[in-house]
């Protein structure tokens, strides 16, 4: 399969895994964090051998898009390792591993966040549904908005699980509504500092200059981590740019990678990437990058802890092969989802205003 699937890339795999965060207790920080951003780093270190057994050289995300251009040629299939966020797991559990074993590896940030204490819009979302459960919520007794109920009632009725219903919200709501029913929530769930996460810190500048220093790279991801294809233009072009700024001003490297907020991106994002000197953008859909191909619209396999356990609940190298060798996409056990999206109207912005529902006489069945 790996013969099969090279030659259809054209000579070379090239292979970009994306992760998010990198924990020292799964079973611990799965109880309270979305499951689908974590990995333990006994696993993550496994995929790292596991992709070095395969044959995979380590390579920067640049080296990987001079060989899909033609300008430099690999010997062997390319590994590249990216994380999304920069959540501060990553400089905790991956940065050492990671320097220890010389691989390389880029960080796409999210840079209105870094040296904060605020978290991402998705983490405290998925930390309200799951307070609103505990709580038992009734949600139809509540003032919240229509946007909110649509979020929590699938949870509280058992339809979806908070983090299926949060996916699905994210992919339907700008920015400024996901704050919006953070806010209507809190507020309907009597505030108070347990509503925000404790999980979920994000690095600060220091620990990015550290990186940065021992040869790690980063990328922009936005300044609030922002669905691109849902922004107006004007808003589009500041987050881009400010992002790119903001990191070279604060690390003195000049930032050339973008990764696209849900691997969402458009013409209009590509054409401001290139006018903005970027020379590559990474999206979430787990295809096969070719040579020759487009370099902002770069392929990722998204992993996480579950994708190399067995069916005994232990870690499987035979599994995990078969992620790495896209295996499951080859029988067409799997799919990839499209990055490529229209943007989202102006009209159906305005639509997406938080509205407050009316109370109704009795709680539907």
């Amino acid at each position: 399969m790996a013969v099969y699937r090279r030659s259809q890339s054209g000579g070379r795999r090239i292979l970009i895994v994306s992760y998010h965060r990198v924990v020292g207790d799964f079973t611990g920080e799965v109880q309270r964090s979305i499951p689908g951003l974590l990995i333990s780093q006994g696993t993550f270190r496994r995929h790292l051998e596991e992709a070095a057994l395969a044959g995979y050289e380590f390579a920067s995300i640049g080296d990987a898009v001079d060989v899909m251009a033609g300008r430099k040629v690999a010997k062997r299939d390319l590994f590249v390792i990216t994380f999304d966020d920069g959540y501060r797991d990553v400089y905790r559990y991956a940065y050492p591993l990671l320097k220890q074993m010389g691989v390389p590896a880029i960080i796409y940030l999210p840079t209105d966040f870094i040296g904060t204490n605020r978290r991402f819009h998705h983490d405290r979302l998925f930390h309200l549904v799951q307070v609103a459960k505990a709580r038992r919520l009734r949600p139809y007794f509540s003032a919240l908005p229509e946007p909110a109920l649509q979020l929590v009632t699938p949870v509280l009725s058992g339809s979806k699980t908070p983090s299926e219903s949060l996916d699905d919200f994210i992919g339907e709501h700008p920015s400024g509504v996901l704050l919006d029913v953070i806010e209507a929530l809190e507020k309907e769930l009597g505030g108070g500092p347990e509503l925000l996460p404790e999980q979920g810190d994000v690095m600060d500048w220091d620990e990015v200059r550290r990186m940065a220093r021992d040869g790690f790279e980063f990328g922009a991801h936005t300044l609030g981590h922002t669905v691109l294809t849902m922004e107006p233009l004007e808003q589009m072009e500041r987050e881009i740019l400010e992002s790119k700024r903001a990191i070279e001003r604060e690390v003195e490297t000049q930032v050339q990678h973008f990764a696209y907020c849900n691997g969402w991106y458009s013409d209009d994002v590509i054409r401001l990437l290139r006018t903005h000197g970027f020379r590559s953008g990474v999206t979430t859909e787990d295809l096969p990058n070719q040579v020759g191909g487009d370099p902002f619209t770069l392929k990722r396999k998204v992993l996480w802890e579950n994708f190399s356990l067995g069916m005994l609940g232990d870690y499987s190298t035979a599994l995990t092969g078969c992620q790495l060798d896209d295996c499951f996409m080859m029988l067409g056990m799997s799919r990839s989802v499209p990055g490529r999206r229209t943007h989202l109207s102006a009209t159906r912005v305005a639509n997406s205003l938080l509205v407050r529902s009316p109370l109704p006489l009795e709680e539907p069945t």
